[in-house]
């Protein structure tokens, strides 16, 4: 079948007829298979998929459906392709581009909003107003690929040419996927005021957005940078990333410990990562008066909120989703400028074919697993023969 006659390919980099990839079967099943490759459209582009991280939401949508976490749910789709944390290489272009090349390396970020709506147009796409009424609708313009549209644990996915962050060479596969990590740590910051050099910083919760974090408000001159957890081990990655202080919460009271690093009067931001039942309200008592808290994380459920307190000392709370603002091409220049090593919270690598067992450690943190990235080694092999 090949490409559509409007789509510009390149012998360089022959695409065949249907892919390799993963897709739901009941909850908590994955299928090894084969799908058509899917052809570009206008303002889209073909992308090899040659690395892909773990991320929790993928655990989420693949034990729970997808798309979740979208207000409303939907209907259980056995023949989805989940995965979101991926990068690659361009190999075919829609009508119209000329954007990007073929060849060209690139990571992607998640959501290519309508491009319509009020907030599409300030730079929110994560926020598109389309979200819930719209969201995923493709002839609407909405893509969340690894949510509504075909992800990444498959061997091709097209993207949207506004998802597309060009990886410079400098940078290894495996890194590249921990861009939009990055991203995500930066929009949070960029919503706070982005304007952190010289202003004090708590990040609480370790986890892969929490450690960024630490390393993109060290980048953006933040003094100290304290860091919040549970793991020494997580702990001592942070130090390494970036943070001034770490405060493991089992053996001290951060608030109490936050307070004494500050001279008593608190930090100026909170970015929380940690999504604990009552981690905005000891965000809120480590900040000084009119600080702000970032919320980054999704609790498993309600939470109580002292706000009388909030209104009190007129701090300011904000929430972000995803990586808005293009954000991830600010996180892209600073891991290119080796600002911090992100490299230090990925922890193991797979193939493809053995995605299962990938999905394994990074739900059960087997080995402490942090950040889990599979390889496409087909692909390799692929580029193998073409040279």
């Amino acid at each position: 079948m090949g490409m559509p006659d409007n789509v510009t390919t390149s012998r360089d980099y022959p695409i065949p007829d249907t892919m390799k990839a993963w897709v739901i079967g009941d909850p908590g099943e994955l299928i090894y298979g084969e799908k058509p490759i899917p052809a570009p459209k206008k303002a889209e582009v073909l992308v090899r998929i040659d690395a892909v991280a773990i991320c929790a939401t993928d655990l989420e949508i693949i034990y729970h459906g997808p798309p979740a976490m979208i207000e409303g749910g939907a209907p259980y789709n056995k023949n989805f392709t989940p995965g979101h944390e991926y990068m690659g290489t361009v190999v075919a272009l829609g009508p119209g581009v000329d954007e990007f090349a073929i060849g060209e390396r690139v990571t992607v970020e998640i959501h290519a909003g309508c491009g319509q709506c009020k907030r599409c147009r300030q730079g929110m796409y994560t926020s598109c107003h389309n979200y819930g009424k719209n969201y995923g609708d493709v002839d609407k313009g909405h893509r969340a690929n690894g949510f509504t549209t075909d992800g990444g644990f498959a061997e091709y996915a097209v993207n949207n040419i506004n998802t597309l962050v060009h990886v410079d060479d400098s940078m290894s596969d495996e890194e590249a996927t921990l861009v939009v990590t990055a991203g995500t740590s930066m929009y949070g910051l960029t919503e706070l005021g982005g304007l952190v050099a010289g202003e004090s910083v708590v990040v609480s919760g370790p986890g892969p957005i929490g450690l960024l974090g630490a390393a993109v408000a060290k980048a953006l001159g933040a003094q100290p940078v304290i860091l919040t957890g549970t793991r020494d081990n997580r702990l001592e990655i942070g130090k390494k990333l970036g943070a001034d202080h770490v405060i493991n919460i089992r053996n001290e009271d951060p608030v109490a410990k936050v307070r004494e690093l500050t001279g008593g009067k608190g930090v100026d931001y909170v970015v929380e990562c940690s999504g604990a039942p009552n981690a905005v309200n000891e965000a809120a008592q480590m900040l000084n008066r009119g600080g702000k808290i970032c919320l980054a994380a999704f609790p498993g459920d309600q939470v109580p909120i002292d706000v009388a307190y909030l209104v009190r000392n007129n701090i300011y709370l904000y929430g972000i989703r995803g990586e808005g603002k293009t954000a991830t091409h600010r996180a892209e220049a600073f891991m290119r400028q080796k600002r911090f090593d992100a490299r230090l919270i990925h922890t193991h690598t797979f193939d493809m074919a053995d995605l299962p067992e990938a999905i394994r450690y990074a739900k059960d943190r087997v080995e402490d697993a942090i950040k889990v990235v599979v390889r496409n080694r087909r692909a390799e092999q692929m580029i193998a023969a073409a040279e």
